[in-house]
């Protein structure tokens, strides 16, 4: 995966844990998927928009802007 080996995996996760605190860690990694989530469902929509559909993108889940 981008050439990185144990050795380096576990350093950077130490890392992480160090900086966020390992609370934390779950909620940055949901934010994360969220983000991810959002950002495919607007390049979804800007597709359907491009071939002249109109709908609204679908966020994933249930949050409260």
């Amino acid at each position: 995966m981008f050439g990185l080996g144990t050795t380096e995996i576990v350093v950077i996760s130490i890392v992480v844990v160090v900086l966020f605190g390992a609370k934390r860690i779950p909620e940055l990694a949901k934010s994360v998927g969220l983000s991810v989530n959002a950002f495919k469902s607007g390049l979804k929509h800007r597709e359907k928009d491009d071939a002249g559909h109109e709908e609204p993108p679908k966020t994933g889940g249930d949050h409260k802007a």
